[in-house]
């Protein structure tokens, strides 16, 4: 039996060991020009950049991937935990240091609002019990049916599952600084902490559970690793081929087009290219489903992100793995982000310093950076010829008054990625960086399911299905692919 997994993002990666655990034999099929998606690495002047995800969580998933043949992944990859996980810094220079443990959280808590020790052990025990329902038992749970999302109903209405993640946080937490911090994990995933359903709040206990690490070279360090993982186990991996049509007749794909006019049959096939684009693009004769069709007409995309890429040629001591520079603004801002769709002059950051734990990420006595800056997606009219320039140099200047002293006079070999090259380079519709956003109405049955709507063999894992995005979501959606891929056989 022939499997051909379309797109090696880290469900791709997983989609392509699982099936060959079960004695499949895969070819994985990439455009970029190494595998990972969008966890890319960048090189320049000696600076490296893991180009996406820089948290990783959850690392049991990962182990999973080499017990299928026997392996360990600690003879692979070395993770590093974080202390702490996340430091935000607010406007007035105040911070909060977030994690290493729950006692160090509540330390941190203790310092800034006693008054909401108490609160955020209720916000961790609630998170706690979201946990056990949303990952536990419902993320590796196939949604294909709408009599499954039904029963699930009454026990996420006792969760409180419709209110907001800021909702679920200001019902435990009274300083705003606090909710603010407790507030951004939806963006992680794509989502607005003012529309997404709480319960994302999961988050806070996936934390606590199981940490928050570095993998030792980064994450492309993982993606290596799972690399060799496939050639020891006869994968065959084809990069730089673009796949631009699936081959369908009688309801089943037959086999894939490569742009090169390469044909690529199979018994199978498991797409981890976004969904949307998939759908509207790539499966041109199929008379999609009704309901695929109204999720298509209906979705809701999560923002863009304009990345900046830099090295310094000084170090940054002081300045901690992980930092999130909050603004002034805060809900009128992701309102500009997700609703309004203009750039506000405000912005909150996401600074990524790995030189923070491995000192490989640039040459001696120097650091490596990047800066995330949600924006809105390409469907809001924005010029990022025009506007990538202005936004990088805002943001340099914004940093050199604040966490990085000097940037202006010791940046170098800076780069940047708009929602346009999101586009370009992933296939990610309207550039989002998350595919749809993570609203209810946009969750288990109501996402795009993992088995395709109107073709036999087809199935669907990333950020754009269920569970979700991020890594842990990812990775999960290779394991609802791999339980349908069983039930099938």
């Amino acid at each position: 039996m022939k499997a051909v997994v379309i797109g090696a993002g880290f469900g791709g990666l997983a989609s392509a060991l699982r099936l060959r655990a079960k004695g499949y034999s895969v070819t994985l099929i990439d455009r970029c020009d190494s595998p990972g998606g969008r966890a890319q690495v960048f090189e320049k002047d000696g600076f490296i950049h893991d180009a996406g995800p820089t948290v990783l969580t959850a690392p049991f998933l990962f182990e999973e991937l080499f017990e299928l043949f026997g392996e360990k992944m600690s003879d692979h990859i070395t993770l590093i935990p974080l202390k702490p996980w996340y430091r935000f810094v607010f406007s007035d220079g105040e911070h909060f240091d977030y994690g290493g443990s729950a006692e160090d959280t509540i330390n941190e808590i203790s310092r800034i609002s006693p008054e909401d020790v108490a609160g955020y052990k209720s916000l961790l025990a609630h998170s706690e019990r979201i946990f056990d329902i949303g990952f536990t038992k419902l993320a590796e749970r196939p949604f294909d049916s709408f009599f499954l999302m039904f029963k699930q109903v009454p026990v996420l209405f006792r969760l409180g599952s419709y209110r907001t993640v800021w909702q679920f946080v200001s019902s435990h937490l009274k300083n705003d600084k606090l909710k603010r911090a407790f507030s951004i994990q939806p963006l992680l995933v794509g989502g607005n902490p003012f529309d997404t359903t709480s319960i994302y709040s999961l988050i806070h206990f996936l934390e606590n559970s199981f940490g928050v690490f570095f993998a030792k070279g980064g994450t492309g360090a993982v993606v290596r690793a799972l690399l060799a993982l496939m050639e020891r186990q006869g994968i065959n991996i084809m990069m730089q081929k673009t796949v631009s049509s699936l081959h369908i007749e009688n309801g089943q794909v037959l086999g894939v087009n490569i742009e090169n006019g390469d044909y690529i049959k199979a018994d199978i096939f498991v797409s981890n290219a976004d969904a949307p684009y998939l759908y509207s693009s790539m499966m041109p004769t199929l008379k999609l489903p009704f309901m695929t069709k109204t999720k298509l007409a209906q979705a809701h995309y999560s923002m863009g992100l304009f990345v900046l890429y830099f090295g310094t040629k000084r170090t940054y001591d002081d300045v901690a793995h992980h930092t999130i520079i909050m603004g002034d603004s805060y809900e009128e801002l992701l309102k500009d982000i997700f609703h309004r769709k203009v750039l506000n002059d405000d912005f909150s950051l996401y600074l990524h310093r790995p030189t923070a734990t491995d000192k490989s990420f640039a040459p001696p006595d120097c650091d490596s950076f990047y800066v995330l800056c949600p924006v809105p997606n390409l469907k809001a009219k924005i010029d990022w010829r025009q506007e990538g320039e202005k936004l990088q140099n805002k943001i340099i200047s914004a940093l050199s008054k604040s966490v990085l002293p000097g940037l202006e006079e010791n940046i170098v070999s800076n780069f940047y990625m708009t929602p346009e090259d999101f586009k370009d380079d992933y296939r990610s519709m309207f550039g989002a960086g998350f595919s749809i956003a993570p609203l209810f109405r946009q969750s288990a049955w109501f996402r795009f399911h993992n088995k395709a709507e109107g073709v036999k063999n087809l199935y669907l894992v990333g950020a754009g299905t269920h569970p979700g995005a991020g890594l842990p979501g990812v990775l999960s959606s290779a394991k609802v692919v791999d339980a349908m891929v069983e039930r099938c056989r």
